[in-house]
């Protein structure tokens, strides 16, 4: 039989093993999420599911959120940079924001702040209104051909996934993407109300922002931009359409610079128990995000390296 003084030293010594076990253990008083985006985008949908989940789950008690909007991520950027040393705080980004900086030459970028985790990817979807003539992406992909400038894309922040992907389209069907009518939007509501007012000719965003509005016949969704087909969504990949293009979209979480790397790892290990949920397999399912975890230096590293590849992207196609 162990004393209780002898548990207690024992339990001093796994806790100096494991730092953080305990600590990840626990119910977290408060956090603040900090989307660069409007409400109602991919951003937003990620934050309020998170909270959500991080809520039910008693990992977190509140969760204070703050939308600061505005080219794909670049207004708010250096808000969420001036947060540093901030506890308790991630900010919700992805690949929209990697191609934003670099479209808008942004004085600030992602290696001012601390990758936390890599969350969930997306395949992009094309989509038009209920109402328009484009049957298929080969009609929508004709219609571009014959007249690039008549055919206007609504979508997210000027140089962000859903820019490149019309880009990639245009190249693909033999179009100067520079020639494309690009609308961009600071969030998914407002750009679902201009593809459902039939104020533009198509829709571009992940799956997940037009989901609903297609189950309730207010879109049409024409292609994806994954490498196979996706089941539940009755639309073929842009290579089978005839357009040899493949694009994946990633979302994922950073902290505030000035952490220290105690405060980084609970973090990192607070998303992670999430991540690994029931709760939060379960939203992913039913929102078809494809999980895609990488966390701490590794995500770090993956930023790096997606940094350039993004830049090179926007290069060829006109974009930077």
């Amino acid at each position: 039989m162990l004393t209780r003084r002898e548990i207690l030293l024992s339990g001093s010594a796994a806790l100096a093993v494991a730092p953080f076990t305990g600590a990840l253990a626990q119910t977290v008083d408060s956090m603040k999420f900090f989307i660069p985006a409007a409400p109602g985008g991919g951003w937003d949908q990620t934050g309020r599911t998170m909270e959500q989940v991080l809520k039910t789950t008693n990992m977190v008690k509140n969760i204070q959120i703050e939308n600061v909007g505005g080219a794909g991520g670049t207004v708010g950027l250096p808000r969420f940079i001036n947060m540093r040393g901030q506890q308790n705080t991630l900010m919700i980004g992805g690949m929209v924001m990697v191609g934003a900086i670099i479209a808008n030459k942004s004085p600030v970028n992602l290696t001012q702040v601390t990758p936390i985790a890599r969350l969930t990817g997306e395949f992009e979807a094309i989509v038009v209104p209920a109402a328009s003539p484009h049957k298929t992406m080969q009609d929508l992909a004709a219609a571009l051909k014959k007249d690039p400038g008549a055919v206007s894309w609504a979508g997210g922040s000027a140089g962000g996934t859903d820019h490149i992907l019309v880009g990639m389209i245009a190249q693909a069907v033999g179009v100067d993407p520079r020639k494309t009518s690009y609308v961009a939007y600071a969030g998914g509501g407002p750009a679902n109300a201009a593809i459902i007012g039939n104020q533009v000719t198509a829709g571009v965003s992940g799956w997940g922002e037009f989901a609903e509005q297609v189950k309730a016949g207010r879109m049409r969704v024409l292609a994806v931009s994954s490498d196979k087909r996706i089941d539940g969504i009755e639309a073929p990949t842009l290579k089978e359409a005839g357009v040899n293009v493949e694009l994946f979209n990633w979302r994922g979480v950073f902290a505030p610079p000035g952490i220290n790397d105690a405060h980084k790892q609970q973090l990192i290990g607070l998303v992670d128990r999430m991540y690994k949920s029931p709760a939060w397999q379960e939203e992913m399912k039913k929102r078809d995000w494809t999980g895609i975890y990488l966390a701490g230096d590794a995500y770090g590293a993956y930023i790096k390296d997606e940094t350039v590849r993004i830049e090179g992207i926007l290069k060829s196609l006109g974009l930077a």
